[in-house]
């Protein structure tokens, strides 16, 4: 029986990838920066470790706990809304602590048991705002389109040891927590001059009819990547995320 390690199963995608891998009959470790039991259905086939993709020490404890993993889902991530010029520095830092850098850090832990054994799969999940650009969000964008080029890379870098790696591109996704964690994030003061934008995209947002992207859709594509060594290294996911890979 396979084991995947998924980061960031609190809620939203992670979540559901969680228990889309645990009714497939794989041994799940749901990792989260607060663990919650409640969250996930009981089964001998699921543990949940702590882990804060930011801080090496809790990674290190993770993957020692974890043992023998054979899929890595990179899913923990943060949003960030808001106007680049009244966004500081260290909150930028932040954002790509956790997107990016945590992303790198995780795939970096788990690499020497997947070149030792010649098999495993990675499966980073990056965002569809990659493929359409939208105002108020150059940090968050910046941090996934680095693990998007990561991920392209590291693909051909790691063929030689039968290791996989593909990026996910999830589109808006009303149902997850995203719009909300992005706005918590955004600077409570900024110049005049930007209000206008702001309350356009707000408005977009919150009236947003279009095609949506669900939980649901992300945890089949991530299984889709994991299952099928034909999937390209980029796969949409949500039928809003499809229609912009197809524009593209």
């Amino acid at each position: 029986m396979k084991t995947v390690l998924i980061t960031g199963c609190s809620s939203g995608f992670g979540l559901e990838i969680a228990k889309y891998f645990l009714e497939r009959n794989w041994n799940v470790i749901a990792t989260m920066r607060t663990p919650r039991a409640d969250v996930l259905p009981q089964s001998e086939h699921l543990r949940i470790l702590q882990l804060d993709v930011t801080d090496a020490a809790s990674i290190r404890r993770a993957v020692e706990e974890a043992g023998p993993v054979d899929v890595l889902v990179n899913n923990a991530g943060v949003g960030m809304l808001g106007p680049f010029e009244s966004t500081s520095m260290d909150a930028v830092r932040d954002v790509f602590e956790t997107n990016t850098f945590g992303t790198m850090a995780m795939t970096q832990a788990l690499l020497p048991q997947f070149r030792a054994r010649k098999s495993g799969v990675i499966v980073n999940v990056a965002s569809s705002v990659t493929l359409t650009m939208t105002p108020l969000l150059p940090v968050y964008t910046a941090s996934k389109a680095a693990i998007v080029a990561f991920t392209a890379s590291l693909a051909l870098e790691l063929q030689e040891f039968n290791i996989r790696v593909g990026t996910v591109l999830p589109g808006m996704a009303p149902e997850t927590a995203f719009a909300s964690n992005a706005h918590a994030r955004v600077a409570q003061t900024f110049p005049d001059d930007y209000a206008a934008t702001m309350n356009a995209v707000l408005s977009g947002f919150q009236n947003y009819q279009g095609a949506v992207t669900h939980a649901i859709d992300v945890a089949k594509v991530v299984w889709q990547v994991t299952q099928d060594n034909t999937t390209a290294f980029r796969v949409p996911a949500g039928a809003d995320a499809v229609e912009w890979f197809e524009q593209s």
